[in-house]
């Protein structure tokens, strides 16, 4: 066989660290306004994702992959040679975004849920695997609705939910979570998953408008794959939707959506917080109301944190996406809203700093921003080249003829068939 010259620059890399999770080191140059104390700070103007991606749930991968992922509800219509069952889009930075793929893959889609849309996602990373939970809605028939989960070893799928049971065998085949005929609860859609940060113990979010529906929790067993033995749901929040709980300085805040979802410019959906020292709650707003409570004093202006603005630039703000902090310690939360500028046509993702005073999360004017911002600010990584490498692929290791960055390295290869190998470089130091 033909001897082979590499570099780190030409092959996939992979870094063995502490927590035994592998790494993606991308060496792509980064070309930021970047000031002199290494940090990229970004610029952005609303939506940040200008096609159709409702329900949006933001997730940091960067421990494992160096992305972020944001996750919407399905696009097109079941069957259609354009749907997209959970479109998948990912990015560097949280303003510069791509579409990578169908959670799904392909025109799949879990086969319990044969005749209508896939609705607000969210994922998790749980026993090294990750957990894509998602709801079935149905707007005709509140009764039919429910959430589930499928899992994979990509944040880009496919997720898979027919092997849910295979690796907990209390999980239901399809892997199906909470519907109307296990739990009595309507309207169950809008999953949101949550680790306790006292106990470890994961809990599920989920629910809508209803008189029999409402916002619930229950807990799941540690691996988020199915409903804990034993475990009863606790009633949280009444006529909300949308839910993500949220952990910082102590509290779990509750945000979630009241208001018309859907209605185009009309739309009135705005973002409401309630915060607790536990994770079942009470949650109480600002102005000491409580969410379990039925009552209209809750949607006051005190717990309102973002709705449309008067200008009408945007409509229908809601549903927002996990909180992620930024290198500087800034809180940024996305969220969906109508656009004019695409004649409020779907519902795109925007995004906006979270502001923290006296225990209480605000967004800096109320609405979304409509001019240019200052965005998330990033660390940025050093990359440095590795080792020439050499080999006949007699071996089944790579040679080591040199150590430009100061590292030890172990290079490995697998063969998958007589023409393509795969490389890894394992690092024993990464300076990041």
């Amino acid at each position: 066989m033909n001897r082979i010259l590499y570099t780190i620059a030409t092959v996939a890399a992979f870094a063995s660290l502490s927590s035994c999770h592998e790494k993606i080191i991308d060496e792509r140059p980064v070309k930021p306004d970047t000031g002199a104390d290494g940090f990229m700070t970004t610029t952005y103007m609303n939506p940040v994702i200008r096609n159709n991606a409702p329900d949006p749930s933001v997730f940091d991968d960067r421990e494992r992959t160096g992305y972020f992922y944001a996750y919407s509800t399905q696009n097109g219509e079941s069957g259609s040679s354009d749907v997209v069952y959970l479109p998948v889009y990912r990015s560097k930075d949280m303003v510069n975004w791509e579409l990578v793929g169908n959670a799904f893959g392909g025109m799949e889609r879990p086969q319990w849920v044969p005749d209508t849309r896939i609705w607000a996602p969210d994922i998790e990373y749980i026993d090294g695997r990750y957990c894509l939970y998602y709801a079935e809605g149905h707007w005709d028939d509140p009764k039919r609705s429910a959430c589930g989960v499928a899992v994979s070893n990509s944040p880009t799928g496919p997720f898979t939910w027919t092997n849910v049971k295979d690796i907990n065998p209390l999980a239901d085949s399809n892997g199906k979570l909470v519907d109307y005929a296990s739990q009595d609860v309507s309207n169950s859609i809008d999953p949101d998953v949550i680790r306790d940060e006292v106990t470890g113990d994961y809990y599920l979010f989920w629910g809508s408008f209803g008189s029999d529906s409402g916002i619930w929790a229950i807990q799941l067993t540690s691996d988020g794959l199915a409903i804990a033995p034993g475990a009863e749901k606790v009633f949280i929040a009444y006529d909300l939707e949308g839910t993500y709980v949220h952990y910082k300085n102590g509290y779990y805040y509750c945000f979630g959506s009241k208001g018309s979802c859907c209605e185009g410019a009309n739309s009135t959906y705005h973002v409401v917080v309630g915060r607790s020292k536990n994770v079942l709650g009470p949650y109480e707003g600002k102005d000491g109301n409580l969410m379990s409570t039925r009552n209209s004093a809750f949607d006051s202006e005190a717990n309102t944190i973002l709705s449309g603005p008067a200008s009408g630039y945007f409509a229908g703000t809601g549903h927002n996406a996990g909180i992620v902090t930024d290198d500087k310690g800034k809180d940024w939360m996305c969220y969906h809203n109508y656009w004019a500028g695409n004649k409020y046509n779907g519902r795109c993702m925007s995004m906006d700093e979270i502001v923290w005073g006296d225990g209480w999360p605000s967004t800096k004017t109320g609405f979304p921003s409509e001019a240019k911002t200052p965005g998330p600010t990033w660390k940025i990584a050093e990359t440095k080249s590795g080792p020439v490498q050499t080999d006949n692929f007699a071996s089944g290791s790579l040679i080591e003829t040199g150590d430009s960055c100061g590292c030890r390295n172990t290079w490995k290869y697998s063969q998958e068939n007589e023409n393509k190998y795969e490389i890894k470089i394992f690092l024993s130091l990464i300076h990041i």
